[in-house]
């Protein structure tokens, strides 16, 4: 009996115990596999860390309103055209369930989210595209959603966003998904024409209908890392041309490689990326400008060489030198918030040109500069700063987007000229060259050029079509190296110092010929005191002339850089 009595008390006790609120185990908080390394991550610490795995860094995917959380000021969101009613233009079968169901599962009403936001303070148009609402394929109301936030944004003068994340067209809406790809893209063809600013976001995956139309037109494209991005399906490719592509394929590395995306940016920096470039653009508040205080002092502080006695040839020995400073330590010391963008949308990136938006003393500029490596491993990168096609063409786009924008132009000439190689024939280096010359030459914003040491042939004057040229003291600029120079007039290469000699490439034999408009002169040390004082010699001589240059308008601006090279040759 006692037995009985035990047992049902026990009983009674176990039961209690279920009724209980149990607290709850950390092991059994809910779990995800990563699908790039296959290892579990807790849900919460995958929200914590953006849902990037935080052992390989795979960028997992997110919805459309975890990324208008990550990516947007809290609370500052405001839909737009949230209620707009799906169509269903073929009545396709099934299709209606399948919308159905989908809508239930994500709490949308179709692929894209549209609205205005404000990121780090700063207002602007929003859409984002949601892969899990039939993988953010583009229907006729995704594409109107689209198109009615662009038209708005033309409007309201706002910069404009959209994160792309898209299987492309929608099949079950035929032709008329097809024609949304033409829709969109008009409306950002007028967006642009009046000035506005829009960045793309390529997410995982971006393909088809939209990554052939609006994912790609952005003024500026960011990728997030590893992110698919391309136009055909890999598995399509593979079976059409019957061969088996490289593991990297239509990856975001693979296509700013092949010059289509400007910034790969990790998730975690990525707000602070879009904000610093949408402050770019939009800040109004134009600072005075003035050499920096300490660039100031150095400048004054300057000892400049006095040394008549070195010849040409040692002045191109002493441009040549492994050990003189390159581009991007200017870069370095001149500018603030430099954002390098790369690619030329139509072949590929070239490492021998630094591409980039920036801003000097708060002016936005863009700077363009030919980079030779501080030793081989960064020289065999850099092409040693030889540019092939894909350079200039990249140097021209971001001249145009300067234009657009009303950034003036600074470019740091240093190449022994264009890269002669059969590829480079192949891609049209001379069109290249020549589209540049002709481009800059009625550029619509102030082209300021430095050349900081070598200045070689039609290589060098691609990026030398300016209002102001400027070459430091130890630059040589010529028509081709003395070497070659010697070679065809002398067949004797050997006879490079007396061709030097003949060849007037010093900067004091153009000044004296009018080609440039000023020498900056060069400390006699070496090393980072005299990168600093020649660094701030530049600094004055750029705040000097875009103090000038920035006044005048347009129109003069333009007729006075034709007239200026229209002269070269004349003589009295």
């Amino acid at each position: 009996m006692n037995m009985l009595f035990k047992n049902r008390h026990r009983q009674l006790q176990d039961f209690r115990r279920l009724l209980q609120p149990q607290k709850k185990d950390k092991t059994d908080e809910k779990k995800a596999v990563c699908p790039g390394c296959g290892k579990e991550n807790s849900l919460s610490r995958l929200k914590a860390e953006l849902y990037v795995c935080p052992v390989c860094g795979h960028h997992m995917r997110i919805s459309a309103r975890e990324r208008i959380r990550q990516l947007t000021d809290e609370k500052s969101f405001r839909e737009m055209y949230k209620d707009m009613a799906v169509a269903d233009p073929e009545e396709f079968r099934g299709y209606s369930e399948k919308l159905t169901a989908a809508q239930r599962r994500t709490g949308l009403k179709d692929s894209v989210i549209t609205g205005t936001a404000t990121i780090n303070g700063t207002k602007c148009a929003i859409a984002v595209m949601d892969s899990f609402f039939m993988m953010g394929s583009m229907g006729s109301v995704t594409g109107e959603k689209i198109t009615l936030l662009t038209e708005y944004a033309t409007k309201k003068k706002l910069p404009l966003i959209i994160s792309c994340c898209s299987g492309g067209a929608r099949m079950q809406e035929g032709i008329i998904s097809l024609f949304q790809m033409s829709k969109t893209a008009a409306a950002l063809k007028k967006f642009s024409e009046k000035g506005g600013l829009y960045i793309s976001l390529l997410t995982h995956p971006t393909t088809g209908g939209v990554s052939a139309s609006f994912a790609m037109l952005g003024d500026i494209i960011i990728a997030e890392p590893g992110a698919m991005v391309g136009f055909a399906g890999k598995r399509v490719i593979e079976k059409t041309i019957n061969r088996q592509l490289p593991d990297n394929f239509q990856t975001a590395e693979f296509v700013q490689e092949k010059g289509f995306v400007d910034i790969i940016s990790h998730r975690h920096n990525l707000k602070a990326v879009i904000s610093g470039l949408l402050k770019l653009h939009t800040d109004k508040s134009r600072k005075e400008l003035t050499v920096r205080g300490r660039m100031s002092l150095i400048a004054r502080q300057a000892t400049v060489q006095q040394k008549e006695n070195i010849t040409p040839w040692q002045r191109v020995q002493i441009a040549r030198g492994a050990h003189r400073p390159k581009a991007q330590d200017y870069i370095d010391r001149l500018f603030d918030d430099f954002y390098p963008l790369h690619g030329d949308r139509l072949f590929g990136d070239d490492n021998a040109l630094i591409g980039g938006i920036a801003t000097f003393h708060g002016i936005p500029v863009t700077v363009l500069a030919q980079c030779k490596g501080r030793n081989l491993e960064e020289n065999v990168k850099n092409n040693f700063g030889m540019m092939n096609p894909e350079g200039y063409r990249k140097a021209l786009r971001l001249a145009k987007q300067a234009e657009k924008f009303h950034r003036p132009v600074i470019t740091f000439v240093d190449t022994a000229g264009a890269y002669p190689g059969i590829g480079a024939e192949e891609r049209g280096q001379a069109e290249a060259i020549a589209r540049c010359l002709m481009e800059f030459s009625d550029l619509k914003t102030p082209v300021i050029a430095v050349v900081i040491s070598e200045g070689g042939s039609g290589g060098a004057l691609a990026l030398s079509v300016a209002d102001r040229i400027a070459m430091l003291e130890n630059a040589v600029y010529s028509v081709l190296s003395p070497e070659g120079f010697a070679s065809i007039l002398w067949k004797d290469a050997s006879k490079a110092p007396q061709a030097a000699q003949a060849m007037k490439l010093t900067a004091d034999d153009l000044m004296e010929k009018g080609i440039i408009d000023e020498i900056i002169r060069e400390t006699a040390t070496e090393g980072a005191d005299s990168i600093k004082a020649t660094a701030a010699q530049i600094d004055r001589y750029l705040c000097t002339q875009l103090t000038v240059l920035l006044k005048k308008k347009t129109s003069t601006l333009c007729d006075e850089r034709y007239q200026k090279y229209r002269r070269t040759g004349i003589t009295e």
